[in-house]
């Protein structure tokens, strides 16, 4: 099953991991960068995103995790 494309603003999750949310999507560099709710940020490429197993997900009801509100 082929993972969902990644979109800026949506949250996906690893199968028994945390969610995140995709906040970033450079086509031209092949990178997507996520960033976990306690406020952590990552950076995969397609390839990772491909090679993983992802899911949508649904956002967290706390919607503020790290922001400082």
């Amino acid at each position: 099953m082929a993972n969902p494309a990644p979109v800026v603003g949506k949250w996906y999750a690893r199968p028994g991991g945390d969610s995140f949310e995709v906040v970033a999507f450079d086509l031209d560099d092949g990178t997507i960068e996520i960033q976990y709710f306690d406020g952590t940020i990552e950076e995969l490429d397609t390839d990772e995103w491909r090679e993983e197993r992802i899911e949508a997900a649904e956002p967290p009801e706390d919607w503020t995790g790290s922001v400082d509100v």
